[in-house]
């Protein structure tokens, strides 16, 4: 079977994946995890590199507002647009699609990265706009691979730990590309360009992988692609929850990449300007927590409970935020373990939402269709927000140093974040308790009717 071919028939699969339709579940969650984990993985050389250059003296820029700052906004604002395009896109597209969609939409991003070296630096942020554009959908089609199965917590968890290290990872090799002379434009596509080998493997091992089989669609419910009316329909019957679950996401999603983006300038104020391993060593003892957390939740069959538990891990991770940097101003905490307390927090409130949670909700339900629409739904929202935390920043022209403005924001969004989940597990518990009293009415016998 060829790149991305989800096997119709036994007949038609390939030997990899017909061993792992007979595999062990063990070893169906070590390949899939895998798989997943090194796309994902090799898809962040395309995407963060360049975050970890200073672009402090770039010659031609005619603009006020700062180049980096510039080239930020313009990536994150691509990447919201494409998370709004992926919300139909997405969850209509056909499995057998997905690996070659992937495929092509990291070559245009490596294009644009190409372009960032290429064109006059006025055309700098049109470059990363599109880089956004094309790398926006990638999680949304990787996760179709993972979905609707028995071991999608553990899946998924492994998926999850891969844009937590990966981050770190790109951006100290982005760094030590510089630190031996390679110019600040052209680093980003030098650094994508060393990832693709691994990309093109780990697309290929994935697309191996079996669809859902009957027991795993009486567990998670069958997933398949939604149309318009399915969409509408599904949103509609969740409105209150998902408004307010989206809006924990967007503050998430704005203090995450806040912290991601401007990684190298914070880690330089607390003291480690050339540093360049501290950006992936930190995130490690990240990953493990995160991963670790959310693989325990495969634990929890009931899918009512599991969107509880997801919610309560949501909440573990918000209070994190303001206990941990708290502790970092009071003393307690020095910057090394404030920013790993601070990336476990906010890791642990935004990996449910990156298809744990809602596959879930899916599930429960007891609907056809599938995860990636709830996803884009909050991602839309969610890098919407990120945009407009890094506009007020900057047009508010506050003199905050970095490391106070994401203390800062680490306060508002466990305050705000609390309360709306809080809030969500409320009128979702209610929910459940009506849905579980009508299924009892239903079950009792009529009188005078023997059972």
């Amino acid at each position: 079977m060829g790149i991305g071919g989800t096997p119709a028939s036994t007949s038609r699969q390939s030997r990899v994946t017909r061993a792992l339709v007979a595999a062990p579940p063990w070893a169906f969650a070590l390949y899939g995890g895998l798989a997943s984990f090194a796309v994902y993985f090799s898809m962040f050389a395309y995407r963060k590199p360049f975050a970890a250059a200073s672009y402090d003296h770039i010659a031609g820029w005619p603009f006020a507002i700062d180049f980096k700052i510039a080239l930020v906004i313009a990536q994150v604002a691509g990447y919201a647009a494409a998370k709004i395009i992926g919300v139909k896109v997405v969850s209509e597209m056909r499995p057998e699609q997905r690996a070659w969609a992937i495929v092509l939409l990291i070559g245009g991003a490596e294009l644009s990265l190409l372009g960032l070296g290429l064109a006059p630096s006025s055309f700098g942020p049109v470059a990363l706009f599109a880089n956004g554009l094309s790398l926006g959908m990638i999680w949304g089609l990787v996760f179709g691979f993972l979905e609707g199965r028995r071991l999608s917590e553990v899946l998924g968890a492994m998926l999850c730990a891969s844009f937590i290290l990966a981050s770190g990872v790109v951006k100290s090799v982005g760094k030590g590309l510089l630190l031996q002379g390679v110019d600040e434009r052209w680093m980003p596509a030098v650094t994508g360009l060393i990832f693709t080998p691994l990309l093109l493997v780990a697309v290929l091992a994935l697309a191996q992988l079996p669809p859902p089989n009957a027991e795993d669609e009486a567990a998670r419910v069958r997933r398949a692609p939604m149309t318009a009316k399915a969409r509408a329909a599904m949103f509609a019957s969740h409105a209150p929850v998902l408004i307010l679950l989206v809006a924990v996401y967007v503050l998430v999603t704005a203090l995450r990449d806040f912290r991601d983006n401007f990684a190298a300038e914070i880690w330089a104020e607390l003291g480690y300007q050339n540093a360049a391993s501290i950006l992936a060593l930190s995130e490690i003892p990240v990953a493990i927590i995160v991963l670790i957390g959310l693989a325990m939740l495969m634990r929890v069959r009931d899918n009512h409970r599991a969107v509880a538990f997801n919610l309560g891990f949501v909440a573990l991770g918000l209070a994190l935020l303001g206990v941990s940097t708290l502790g970092h101003q009071l003393g307690l905490l020095g910057p090394v373990a404030w920013m790993v307390a601070l990336g476990a927090g906010v890791y642990m409130a935004y990996t449910p939402f990156n298809g744990i949670l809602f596959d879930r909700m899916v599930a429960a339900t007891g609907r056809v269709g599938t995860a990636g629409f709830l996803i884009y739904v909050a991602d839309a929202s969610g890098y919407v927000g990120s945009v407009a935390l890094m506009l007020a920043r900057y047009f508010a022209r506050l003199e905050l140093a970095w490391s106070a403005f994401l203390g800062g924001a680490a306060y508002v969004t466990c305050g705000l974040g609390l309360i709306g989940v809080l809030l969500a597990g409320v009128l979702l518990s209610r929910r459940t308790s009506r849905a579980q009293r009508r299924e009892e009415v239903v079950a009792q016998p009529v009188a005078g009717v023997q059972p």
